[in-house]
């Protein structure tokens, strides 16, 4: 495990400055996306041009961090079992993650889902998904 003293010194972060506001963001538990200002469409991952409609005027915007489970699959021969999971975002877009906290005999597709941060080994306080129900 490496043992960093902020996030900022993670090389995912550092390799990736346009990100910075998202892991600052994540930092203090809000999920940003990027929204564009041109056609409103919201869209996952965070990038500068629009995947809609190739404009530039795209800004970050809070979300609301709440999602139904679109597929998902536990992967039970690592070292620790973990599940990935596509999440649909109420805001539209589908994102790529991890459910946690949730028994593998209540995970379904369709289950409202909110985020839940976690810390990375790297330092990263990272997105992932828990059941709406739980806290």
């Amino acid at each position: 495990m490496m043992t960093l003293k902020s996030f900022q010194e993670d090389p995912y972060v550092t390799a990736n400055p346009e990100s910075l506001p998202f892991w600052r963001a994540a930092e203090e538990g809000v999920l940003l996306g990027k929204s564009c200002g041109d056609c409103g469409k919201v869209h996952w991952y965070p990038r500068e041009i629009c995947p809609f409609c190739g404009s530039d005027h795209t800004e970050w915007k809070p979300l609301s961090g709440r999602g139904t489970v679109y597929a998902f699959s536990t992967l039970r021969r690592a070292a620790q079992p973990y599940t990935v999971a596509y999440v649909q975002l109420e805001e539209g877009p589908t994102m790529l993650t991890n459910l946690v906290e949730i028994d593998d005999n209540d995970m379904r597709i369709g289950m409202p889902v909110r985020v839940a941060f976690r810390r990375t080994d790297e330092g990263r306080n990272a997105p992932t998904f828990t059941a709406e129900t739980a806290r």
